[in-house]
């Protein structure tokens, strides 16, 4: 989901990649044919494999030439909607899947199904293009890249206690992941870390990986259940909290890079964190420090939590099966130059420039032929682990979905911290997410 961590890290990187201007600053659309791309690239790889790609797109193109904006992932959503509405906004939009659901109903976004060419259609599989497609078959986004949970795990730790290491095609069981939390328990080690300050996105998409999902279609609306599939993982987080003292309390309110000092003390065996948090470990890991990338656990293990995924299997295992809000390339509808911008996005994501672009990010490309990259293959730092749970990411249930944000914000965030915690049950949880939460998107469905 949307990126706010490592803003130091990410402003000096972009300060040494001599950045262009930023969004808010002035945007040009329009005064001098030159089309304006807002990038969220941060890490420096990224920066410096968007601007050559810029670089070379205008090389080739003199006469339909694209700037390079620096945009902030902390901030894009309230600049677009201002430069929306001023009618500057750049003609195209490197953002987030969740983050289109109202500028397309706002009518800011293209619908892109009458300019897509055909070759972009085809590199990019259907599971992806869902993610991407509105409640009214509109496609306001291409996918580029997308972002699996995984779990970082302690090497050491696991062979010490002789654990089996799951493979994307066999993941753990929720059962079996809190079997291995057990056994990894014992001086002084925690067998995991929830960093639970954002908790709702990954309740959320994680409720898929046990045949939940938490925001569900009914007579043609948007309504939030919390029944057994839907809060299966959230209960494993509490009960590992203040059941099995399997989890530290203390990291419930914590990022997911806050772990990160605990984990190579040895304090936590596993922290489940997103794909790209791998750069951020492979960086800071001390000397010797062994670490592998395993994949989410998948399924109830009795058959009744089995997934949609591609992975299934009998027990109830299941694939990844977990949701995603893929980054997405949109053109702004107020641009004259629709085909030009067109044109410029099947660029970016020919299959070697969206494996470039990926790596650069440390996410997992969209494209079928992308993923066949043999650097994204490698078992070095983990890429394999997300290449191979690629087939079975699904769209999170979140997308589309009108008045989530402040369901996110108002409702849900408090009262998953304070389940977390201990604060309240299950029922009351429930009572809190479905009841309050079904006023608030009737509010935006009426």
């Amino acid at each position: 989901m949307r990126r706010r961590r490592f803003l130091g890290a990410a402003s000096g990187a972009l300060a040494a990649a001599g950045t262009g201007t930023l969004l808010g600053g002035c945007s040009g659309r329009g005064d001098d044919g030159v089309l304006d791309y807002l990038s969220l690239a941060w890490q420096r790889e990224s920066v410096a494999a968007n601007k050559a790609l810029v670089a070379e797109w205008n090389a080739r193109n003199p006469d339909r030439k694209v700037r390079y904006v620096q945009g902030s992932w902390d901030t894009v959503h309230d600049q677009l909607l201002t430069s929306f509405e001023g009618g500057e906004a750049p003609d195209v939009i490197h953002d987030e899947a969740n983050d289109l659901t109202d500028f397309a109903h706002g009518g800011y976004l293209t619908d892109l199904r009458g300019l897509l060419p055909a070759g972009l259609r085809r590199r990019i599989p259907d599971r992806s293009w869902d993610m991407a497609t509105f409640s009214d078959g509109g496609v306001y986004g291409v996918p580029l890249m997308q972002e699996p949970r995984v779990l970082i795990a302690n090497r050491k730790l696991l062979e010490r206690a002789g654990i089996r290491a799951p493979e994307p095609e066999r993941p753990w069981t929720w059962p079996e992941f809190e079997d291995a939390a057990r056994e990894l328990r014992g001086g002084g080690t925690y067998g995991v870390a929830w960093a639970m300050k954002e908790p709702v996105n990954q309740s959320v998409n994680l409720s898929l990986t046990t045949g939940g999902a938490v925001f569900h279609r009914e007579d043609g609306r948007n309504v939030v259940r919390f029944d057994a599939p839907d809060s299966y993982v959230a209960e494993v987080v509490r009960r590992q909290v203040h059941d099995a003292r399997t989890a530290p309390k203390g990291a419930l309110g914590m990022g997911g890079s806050d772990t990160l000092p605990g984990f190579f003390a040895g304090r936590y065996a596993m922290v489940p964190l997103n794909f790209s948090f791998r750069q951020q470990v492979r960086q800071q890991a001390p000397d010797g420090f062994e670490w592998v990338t395993l994949p989410m656990p998948a399924g109830t293990g009795d058959g009744s939590g089995t997934c949609t995924g591609s992975g299934t299997g009998a027990g109830g295992r299941s694939g990844g099966g977990q949701g995603v809000s893929p980054q997405t390339l949109s053109i702004a509808r107020d641009t004259a130059r629709k085909e030009d911008a067109m044109a410029f996005v099947a660029f970016l994501t020919r299959t070697d420039h969206m494996a470039r672009l990926a790596k650069g990010d440390w996410m997992v490309p969209t494209g079928t032929a992308a993923l066949r990259d043999p650097d994204l293959n490698s078992p070095r730092h983990g890429w394999r682990t997300g290449v191979r749970a690629a087939a079975d990411l699904r769209a999170s249930p979140v997308l589309g979905v009108r008045g989530y944000a402040e369901w996110a914000d108002k409702i849900a965030t408090p009262a998953f911290q304070e389940f977390y915690s201990g604060g309240i049950g299950l029922g009351a949880l429930r009572d809190r997410l479905v009841g309050d939460g079904n006023r608030v998107l009737a509010r935006y469905q009426r």
